[in-house]
């Protein structure tokens, strides 16, 4: 899984968003708010990965319990995934 063409994220005044570009801007009118160790898993899906990398990485980058990880990564796909900003 990735993030899918068309989709960006930006800092703007200390927030992580993501914003579309080109046509997304068209069916999709709105940003999402990331805090940091989700802007960490969406610089992650800007190549193709699974949730098994996504949970190594994560542990690696942050002081986090597996089970809480495994969750937080979850939680996050979902959102993406209710947008239709994964492949």
């Amino acid at each position: 899984m990735k993030i899918k063409n068309g989709f960006i994220l930006r800092t703007v005044a200390g927030q992580n968003l993501i914003v579309p570009v080109g046509e997304n801007t068209m069916n999709f009118n709105a940003a999402i708010t990331l805090n940091d160790s989700a802007a960490f898993l969406w610089n992650q899906l800007c190549k193709e990965t699974n949730e098994e990398s996504l949970l190594t990485a994560l542990l690696d980058e942050y002081d986090i319990d597996e089970a809480t990880a495994k969750t937080d990564i979850k939680v996050f796909l979902n959102v993406l995934k209710e947008h239709d900003i994964l492949e």
